[in-house]
């Protein structure tokens, strides 16, 4: 018998069978998912529940038509985040984090890790508001992004007030919610009509509809200690 060991999955292969058993978290270094890949246990609408827009299509979460941003029911605070991602053609969405339900719009009070085609989408002329910006408040070290039809990778690490934007292993960029550099930032943005935005040290993961076709897959989270 041999034994080889592929991400969470741990195989036993034998002359007569070949045995596959998920491994626990311990020993995937606490990584868990957050989309099991066939429904979308886990996930409802913000304020509301899981829209008919978004589906599950051969493994992947699909925002397909219009339905509105989607949440966890789960709550996260200091956690590491990954997932893969790809946009249609001119196409954008947006991974939320620490998202609560207080507001009448999740981008209302939640930072957003934009999710854009930067070569053909307006937002993309502008680092502020290009793929894996902190939305409108952060830019990113330089563009990483695949071509559209590519998978991207992206992570986000948030432990107490320092948070980290990473994608396809590149670190984009780093800040400190609350912080005076982010306070100044956010009063001279569209979130400063929001009080204490962005500075809740726990709550939800979200993902935009924005309006455009985005496919997501191998969503999964690790809590930080």
């Amino acid at each position: 018998m041999h034994k080889r060991t592929l991400g969470a999955l741990t195989f036993s292969i034998c002359s007569a069978a070949i045995a596959i058993t998920l491994a626990a978290p311990a020993e995937t270094g606490g990584w868990r998912p957050l989309f099991d890949g066939k429904t979308l246990t886990g996930w409802r609408g913000y304020q509301k529940q899981a829209p008919a827009g978004w589906t599950v299509q051969d493994g992947m979460l699909v925002r397909s038509a219009e339905g509105g941003d989607i949440i966890t029911d789960e709550e996260f605070g200091d956690f590491e985040l990954a997932l893969e991602w790809k946009i249609s053609e001119a196409g954008n969405s947006g991974i939320f984090y620490r998202a609560l339900e207080s507001t009448k719009l999740i981008w209302h009070n939640a930072p957003e890790y934009q999710i854009l085609d930067n070569a053909r989408h307006a937002d993309g002329k502008n680092p502020m508001t290009s793929a894996g910006a902190c939305y409108a408040l952060y830019p990113p070290a330089k563009d990483v992004t695949r071509p559209v039809g590519q998978w991207n990778e992206t992570r986000i690490v948030a432990k107490g007030k320092h948070v980290e934007h990473w994608l396809n292993g590149t670190k984009l960029l780093e800040y400190e919610a609350g912080s005076d550099d982010w306070k100044t930032r956010v009063a001279a943005s569209k979130f400063k009509v929001y009080p204490g935005f962005g500075e809740q040290l726990k709550g939800r993961i979200g993902l935009q509809d924005h309006g455009n076709l985005v496919w997501y897959r191998n969503i999964r989270i690790r809590d930080l200690k």
